[in-house]
């Protein structure tokens, strides 16, 4: 049992990883609406448009949460994380939109291993034979995936797409362990609220270059993607703040399941051999590293 400095309430770590998986799961629909999104009316207006609707489904349930005013510390968590973010989005979409689905989640899966040395580096973690053992080996299951990408989806486009979301794997590893301390300072609706405003925030800089009013049949998919971003951080962030970063972190691997099916369903994507062994590679090498002990779980609560 674990209660969080932020609610004080006592939750049990199956009831918080159940909370998390389906987190991931509500993210991983959004993924499939963005990318559609995406290929109709391109990554920065996908992602400006949807993150407008998010700021105004993030104040309500900043509002329903009773979360108060946020504390200093609190907003600068919040900035930090929502400039991450929005990098991290740009790349992840922008590469989503030329991989498949199953392919692009899989290449996401070193993040944890990343966390975990980033948070070595940051905060003083040591980092034993182990943990560079798996990041190894997790790198091993990336050059599988590339491969076997290579071979049956040829072309530049698609390097480049890898590379974009090899990119925002490095970002998002940064995210988990910013999204650790956030969620000891911050209620989940506060959380919501202001990383939508930051994100959006930040994308109105090129508003007056490159935004363009969707048309009326794209602006449904916007609101869905836009609910569905909003539930899914509310849903993490309350898990997160009542349950350990190394034991929640491995809910992330559900969504190469969803990745296949609505990679399948909606765009008829198949997930190939080489995807299939990379993400394996990737998943029990981070699972190997994570055995050990969380993702630096001790020294970011001393910090916090």
């Amino acid at each position: 049992m674990r209660s969080s400095p932020v609610t004080n309430r006592v939750v049990s770590p199956a009831l918080a990883f159940a909370i998390a998986a389906l987190g991931i799961g509500l993210f991983s629909m959004m993924d499939a609406v963005m990318k559609s999104l995406v290929l109709a009316i391109g990554v920065y207006n996908a992602l400006l448009w949807r993150q407008m609707i998010s700021v105004g489904l993030g104040a309500v349930a900043w509002k329903l949460g009773n979360s108060g005013r946020p504390s200093g510390r609190a907003l600068k968590l919040h900035l930090a994380r929502g400039l991450v973010t929005t990098a991290m989005a740009v790349l992840f979409f922008w590469g989503l939109a030329r991989v498949p689905m199953a392919q692009a989640i899989s290449l996401t899966y070193i993040a944890p291993i990343l966390a975990l040395l980033l948070a070595a580096v940051t905060l003083g973690e040591r980092v034993g034979w182990k943990t560079f053992v798996a990041s190894i080996a997790a790198l091993g299951g990336v050059l599988v995936v590339m491969i076997g990408q290579g071979r049956e989806v040829p072309g530049s486009e698609t390097f480049h797409g890898t590379l974009a979301i090899l990119g925002s794997a490095v970002l998002y590893a940064v995210n988990l362990v910013i999204a650790r301390m956030q969620s000891q300072a911050a209620r989940p609706g506060e959380i919501a609220f202001f990383q939508a405003l930051v994100i959006t925030a930040t994308l109105a800089l090129a508003a007056p270059w490159l935004a363009v009013v969707p048309e009326a049949a794209e602006w449904p998919k916007l609101v869905l993607a836009a609910g569905l971003a909003t539930a899914s951080l509310w849903l993490l962030g309350w898990a997160y703040a009542h349950g350990d970063t190394g034991f929640l972190a491995t809910t992330e691997y559900t969504s190469f399941v969803y990745a296949a099916v609505l990679g399948f369903l909606v765009f008829g994507e198949r997930v190939s051999a080489f995807t299939l062994a990379g993400a394996a590679i990737i998943v029990v090498a981070c699972l190997y590293a994570a055995r050990r002990r969380d993702i630096a779980q001790t020294s970011i609560e001393a910090s916090a």
